[in-house]
């Protein structure tokens, strides 16, 4: 099997330096103590930085990352343990930790393999690995130098360049075995702009799985344009008064809000706890019809998206909210088996230090029956939230606060005035039972979101149709 990457499972043998043999005796010796089932997750990852600030490149550096992860499961008990020396004798005695979490003479041992093919939603023409340093200092530069040209008032900037290559290789005890090629990248601008005294600062960033044929001519202007664009409208920005009224949502990176708000909820490992709100939800009536929810991992080159997931799984679309009923939880291999469905392609690690657990991939809702021309000047006094940051959210309870980054008032059904240094207070299932209106305008973020959970940073994405929210509270002027 071949990639559009063109690479096979041999190059992942030879990557790092395995065979069928010599895994199938590291679980051997994982199960040994009577474990129900085992998986290993190979990792190499190369990643690069690279930072211009005060017109001038002063900061690289280059990153390898290369081990493997060991996992056994009895039960719902997890063993699990990790080392950075790929040999037979450090794995085994590694394999041999992760085996203590069973104390059983039953022995289940390792079947013959076979290799598991998955689509590619993240093919690129050039890999990292190919582009030297001397390419991307150019875009610093340019972006650095229409930052200044853009704006007299700009005082200050901060460019940044990302990218990694990632190799996954997994297999587990029940044969199956898969690999996979995954690019990642974030090129970033940041401003200070100064007026009267005054200070503001404002930040844009494009990512994803992409190669460096992405950052194209238009692309970086975006990135230079958007940065000081949300600089200097702060200037201009008032506090309004607070209270309870109508909040629009606008498209796109406004969705961090319902990837904070709902999305762990849904998240499997938390309602098996009985932690989320959402735990008694299922098959129940959420939000209005014209709702639908998704968590999608083959959106192409989005930054959450993912071939398979990191328990060998095929990525998938995941309803979780289908016309206003909720439909599905996000699975990993374990919550899959306690509720008796199949995974959806959850299981997400943050490296092969780290056992895999329900996690998001891309967040969004689907287009709505209305219009975000409908929706605003349907507003009589409301709130255009545009960014949202410094989000807090109680999964258990569902409740939320939000600082929003960038919006505008509506005032008798249009867009007036620019807002700043306000928050948004909420309930998430509230939120979600309020939905008025939908918009048909779906924009997926392109920015470079990485959520935490337990620990462990994963890269995901998230979007939104323009949406209307009949009240959440505004904290603003009293």
């Amino acid at each position: 099997m071949t990639t559009k990457n063109n690479l096979m499972l041999s190059d992942f043998y030879e990557r790092f330096g395995v065979t069928d043999k010599i895994i199938r005796e590291v679980m051997n010796e994982a199960l040994a103590k009577g474990g129900d089932y085992c998986d290993v997750f190979f990792q190499h990852t190369l990643s690069n930085y690279i930072g211009l600030e005060d017109k001038e490149v002063n900061r690289a550096y280059s990153n390898i990352d290369f081990g493997v992860g060991i996992r056994v499961l009895k039960g719902d008990q997890t063993g699990y343990t990790f080392t950075e020396e790929i040999t037979l004798k450090s794995m085994k005695n590694a394999a041999k930790t992760a085996a203590n979490i069973a104390n059983s003479s039953k022995k289940v041992e390792a079947v013959d393999f076979y290799t598991h093919a998955h689509p590619n939603y993240y093919a690129i023409k050039t890999h990292w690995e190919q582009v030297s340093i001397d390419k991307k200092i150019p875009y610093l530069q340019t972006i650095n130098d229409k930052i200044f040209a853009l704006d007299k008032r700009v005082i200050k900037s901060s460019v940044s360049f990302n990218d990694s290559t990632t190799y996954i290789l997994f297999a587990n005890s029940e044969g199956r075995i898969t690999y996979d090629y995954q690019p990642q990248t974030v090129l970033s601008a940041s401003c200070t702009a100064e007026q009267k005294g005054e200070r503001e600062s404002g930040s844009f960033n494009l990512a994803g799985r992409h190669g460096i044929e992405f950052f194209t001519p238009e692309n970086v202007d975006k990135i230079a344009t958007e940065a000081v664009s949300q600089t200097v409208s702060a200037f201009d920005a008032v506090k309004p008064q607070g209270g309870e009224m109508e909040v629009v949502l606008a498209a796109g990176s406004s969705g961090i809000l319902l990837h904070e708000a709902i999305g762990h909820g849904m998240e499997a490992d938390f309602n098996r706890k009985d932690i989320s709100i959402f735990s008694d939800k299922m098959g129940k009536k959420v939000a209005n019809d014209f709702v639908t929810i998704v968590d999608d991992g083959t959106n192409p080159n989005i930054r959450g998206s993912i071939n398979i997931d990191d328990e060998g799984n095929d990525s998938q679309k995941t309803v979780l909210v289908g016309n206003g009923i909720m439909e599905s939880y996000l699975h990993d291999r374990i919550s899959a088996h306690h509720y008796k469905v199949k995974p959806t392609g959850n299981g997400r690690r943050e490296s092969f230090r780290h056992e895999p657990m329900p996690r998001m991939r891309n967040t969004y809702m689907l287009n709505g029956p209305h219009t975000k021309d409908d929706i605003i000047s349907s507003t009589k006094k409301g709130l255009y939230a545009i960014s949202f940051s410094n989000g807090q959210v109680n999964i258990g309870g569902g409740d939320f606060t939000f600082y929003v980054k960038s919006g505008y008032l509506i005032e008798n059904g249009k867009l007036t005035e620019p807002v700043k240094d306000i928050n948004i207070i909420g309930n998430g299932p509230d939120v979600l039972s309020k939905i008025t209106m939908v918009a048909n305008d779906l924009e997926m973020s392109e920015g470079g979101w990485t959520c935490g959970k337990n620990g462990q940073g994963v890269p995901v994405s998230q979007g939104l149709p323009t949406v209307k929210v009949s009240s959440i509270t505004v904290g603003g002027v009293q």
